[in-house]
């Protein structure tokens, strides 16, 4: 509690899905100095937007997970803005954190940014040995900038910033939009619409075969503010649950926890994305002691009945 008290702290994207968690946790912690920017106010495309921010908060740490993100559908549809978006609010709120002097900057990366074929589990030093799973490439390599740019920093400046790698998130919240949801938030719109229109199938896309991990948003904001309290290096550090799950067994998970009793139709034209994840967790256990503690099926269960009660 004493860590937080007098801090001021911006949070990039702190009106979004893991955002208002990352927020209440801080809450929690006795952060009284919490300014999260509305995109209304500050593009955070531009420098001049995140200087005026800056000046005006006078962060002592800013966290940033302002992301333009999606499902594959999305990613395919937008490679060009989710790069160019993703990498200049990076690139511009570290820079200018830097010039600004604020004593700590926390970056939030994404799965996305290791190799398409990447051994199980996925361990922080193969993030280099190879390319993304082309889906989702330019929205990873741009994420993966930042860990560059915080080593850079580091080294050169002396700058105190650190890179997160979270593994699928999902819980209440989430964006179970179909046009840009990721996978359990579409399948729950699914089975939930399907359920209550009486239909008699939905439609999943790709083969069943790919693995996931999956982390629920709780347990990923605990995991940032416990990085952003005790870990001081720019060595990556995963953040993740610890299993894998084949998409098959997930949504056949979703369907029974829905109770809708339709048939599953699978799309094989459809992309399944990368073959597998699963992540090492060890660095992030040793580091600064973050575990996750939500069950799958808990998590799960959390999430449908929020969407039940929201949609």
């Amino acid at each position: 509690m004493s860590f937080w008290k007098d801090k001021r702290v911006v949070v990039t994207g702190g009106g979004g899905f893991l955002g208002r968690v990352v927020v209440g946790e801080l809450s929690s912690k006795g952060c009284r100095h919490i300014i999260v920017p509305r995109s209304a106010q500050f593009d955070l495309r531009e420098s001049s937007a995140i200087r005026k921010l800056y000046t005006q908060a006078r962060p002592d740490m800013v966290i940033h997970l302002a992301a333009v993100v999606g499902g594959i559908g999305a990613n395919l549809e937008n490679p060009g803005k989710f790069f160019y978006d993703n990498l200049i609010m990076g690139v511009e709120l570290m820079e200018q954190a830097r010039r600004m002097g604020i004593a700590k900057f926390v970056a939030i990366g994404t799965i996305c940014a290791y190799p398409k074929f990447c051994p199980v589990a996925f361990k922080e030093e193969h993030l280099w040995d190879g390319y993304p799973e082309e889906t989702n490439a330019p929205y990873g390599l741009a994420k993966k900038m930042l860990l560059v740019q915080s080593q850079a920093y580091r080294q050169q400046y002396g700058f105190n910033s650190i890179y997160l790698l979270p593994v699928n998130l999902y819980g209440p919240g989430d964006n179970f939009s179909l046009s840009s949801a990721h996978v359990i938030p579409a399948i729950i719109h699914k089975c939930v619409e399907a359920k209550e229109r009486g239909d008699n199938h939905i439609t999943v896309w790709g083969t069943g075969r790919a693995t996931r991990e999956f982390l629920y948003v709780d347990d990923a904001a605990r995991g940032i503010i416990l990085a952003a309290e005790k870990y001081n290096s720019s060595q990556p550090v995963n953040l993740g649950a610890g299993f894998e799950i084949s998409i098959k067994k997930l949504v056949d998970l979703i369907v029974k926890l829905t109770k809708f009793k339709g048939e599953i139709v699978w799309d094989k034209t459809k992309p399944d994305g990368q073959p597998r994840r699963c992540l090492d967790t060890t660095r992030a256990r040793k580091e600064f002691g973050f575990e996750a503690k939500i069950s799958l099926k808990t998590g799960l269960k959390r999430t449908i009945a929020w969407y039940v009660s929201n949609h």
